[in-house]
């Protein structure tokens, strides 16, 4: 076929052509769910947040709501010294904190004890001895739900940190989006640390991160983490709770928004100040079970959710083999047709360069205004981590959804 003077082999148009439908559906897929749109700032007034630390709002006004943060833990005693303090000096006028001791065989009730002695808000239970479940942890929430003193909960985990004194605010504001929200949605960041790993984790928890987010925001909410979650105890007893799955060793965050939040009534914040921190995974084997743990309950996922998350490293496969099999046409006429095998590799570099700055720019963006990286596009995501793991990381979720683990695992 000739085009602009040139003749091509239908053979090489049909993957460039691919190509090119597979790189329309990637700008879509960035611009309408991975990028963030930047936080518009909420009037003071609006945020409820007293101007000056010695201010003080009427406990007993109809504004003022009060919020139980859940966390549930299991021999997380070094964790609970260094982390809860930063819950338990939340800038809140009415609030608790309570820990659901999960059969912890280290010291964390004689640091819960500590904790008591200095913080009157802090609250402390546990999942019996005796119990007998596939995940404590599942049972462990319920036990702290129904502890809970008030209607507004909000969960995070024993090793998080949150990014500001003003982060139960921050979630807070998610349930006056509007009128029916029942579920917010916030982001749960790792630290930066040295070495692959960490910059493994610390990109696919951004990725992951913007597209959850992103999908609420566009009504199709999917799942959330348990490091940042917030919903109304009302909601969650309507829906009969964790029973339902209560047999699966995980899902105690993403099912419970997978099976039972709605576009309309599901919220996201996404401020640097709503934001929680903790320690990524040190080991491979440790992230390796991670994985395994959060994967094991995708199936269970509704249908739609399904193919909305598939359908994205569906495109990458089809990308990167589009790709191969023109840069390997372009091998094998070079030596008879140097001038048509630049062509071809030259059309691989003109549907490679769009996406990939497209990415940069997107998720370098979105983690600024996170403040999940610093400012500064040499301090955020590279092009190495944008190759790499965006090859890598779908064929690892592939392999372990091939061959799941039997092992059973609490938590």
């Amino acid at each position: 076929m000739n085009i602009g003077g040139w003749d091509i082999a239908l053979i090489d148009l049909y993957p460039a052509g691919l190509m090119l439908a597979v790189l329309v559906f990637q700008l879509y897929f960035y611009l309408r769910y991975i990028r963030l749109p930047k936080a518009k700032p909420v009037p003071p007034a609006e945020q409820q947040r007293p101007k000056h630390a010695g201010d003080q709002l009427d406990l007993f006004s109809d504004d003022v709501r009060g919020v139980s943060v859940v966390v549930a833990a299991r021999n997380e005693a070094h964790n609970l010294s260094d982390y809860l303090h930063s819950l338990l000096e939340q800038d809140y006028p009415m609030f608790e904190i309570i820990v659901v001791d999960d059969g912890s065989e280290d010291n964390t009730r004689d640091v819960l004890d500590e904790f008591m002695h200095h913080y009157p808000r802090l609250r402390r239970t546990f999942v019996p001895q005796h119990a007998r479940i596939i995940s404590s942890k599942k049972l462990a929430l319920t036990l702290g739900i129904k502890a809970a003193r008030f209607d507004y909960l909000i969960f995070t985990d024993a090793d998080c940190r949150p990014a500001s004194k003003y982060w139960i605010w921050e979630m807070m504001n998610g349930f006056d989006q509007t009128a029916e929200t029942d579920v917010v949605l916030g982001f749960g960041a790792y630290f930066k640390g040295k070495g692959l790993l960490n910059r493994l984790i610390r990109y696919d928890t951004l990725f992951n991160g913007l597209h959850y987010l992103g999908a609420a925001r566009c009504r199709h909410p999917y799942m959330g983490v348990g490091r940042n979650l917030a919903y109304k105890k009302e909601w969650f007893l309507s829906h009969n709770g964790f029973s339902p799955y209560i047999g699966e060793r995980a899902g105690d965050d993403d099912l419970i928004v997978n099976r039972y939040a709605k576009g309309r009534t599901t919220a996201t914040v996404t401020c640097p100040d709503s934001v929680t921190w903790s320690p990524a995974k040190r080991t491979w084997q440790e992230w390796w079970h991670q994985r395994r743990r959060h994967l094991s309950v995708s199936p269970h996922y509704t249908f739609l959710s399904k193919l909305r998350l598939g359908a994205e490293p569906l495109s990458r496969a089809v990308w990167y083999s589009t790709a191969a099999v023109l840069i390997a046409r372009s091998a094998t006429v070079f030596p008879a047709d140097r001038e048509y095998g630049i062509i071809l590799l030259s059309t691989v570099v003109l549907l490679l360069l769009p996406r990939l700055i497209l990415r940069a720019v997107v998720l370098n963006l979105s983690a600024h205004r996170l403040g999940y990286i610093p400012k500064g596009m040499h301090a955020g995501i590279t092009p190495s981590d944008l190759i790499l793991w965006d090859i890598l990381l779908p064929l690892c979720n592939l392999w372990i959804l091939i061959f799941p683990t039997r092992k059973p695992t609490r938590w």
